[in-house]
């Protein structure tokens, strides 16, 4: 289902044009206007789902397919040495548009971006705490 409201919907089904690199009958890659690096592109599925949480699982396995297929093509094209794969969930997280996508930024030698966090050092307890709550 497409909601007519959704700029990545109008653009992962072509009512907008983009510079596309990548379309089956369940997604379009993109090359993002607001580039992290060079190749930097968006993973949008052709039907709505606003986060991962709503993506199906079969959905969710072929992004992954769609993300190595494109990691190889960046590699072996662009040159690039490295490569991140972000999906943000949220707004504490920083999504910013509200249909589910997955970013894949090439890494370069000096590239200037550093996508990361600040370790924590949690106590035993805490992981022990977590862990139950989340182990099944």
């Amino acid at each position: 289902m497409k909601k007519d409201n959704c700029i990545f919907c109008k653009i992962a089904n072509g009512e907008i044009p983009s510079k596309t690199l990548y379309e089956d009958e369940e997604f379009r890659v993109i090359l993002d206007l607001g580039p992290a690096t060079r190749g930097h592109a968006l993973i949008l599925p052709k039907e709505h789902y606003a986060d991962l949480y709503e993506l199906p699982e079969e959905t969710a396995c072929d992004v992954m397919k769609v993300a190595k297929k494109m990691a190889v093509k960046m590699r072996d094209r662009l040159g690039c040495e490295g490569l991140n794969l972000v999906q943000n969930n949220g707004d504490l997280a920083g999504q910013t548009v509200f249909h589910f996508h997955m970013h894949m930024i090439p890494r370069y030698a000096a590239d200037g971006q550093k996508i990361g966090w600040k370790p924590g050092e949690p106590e035993e307890e805490e992981l022990e705490e977590i862990r139950k709550a989340l182990a099944d």
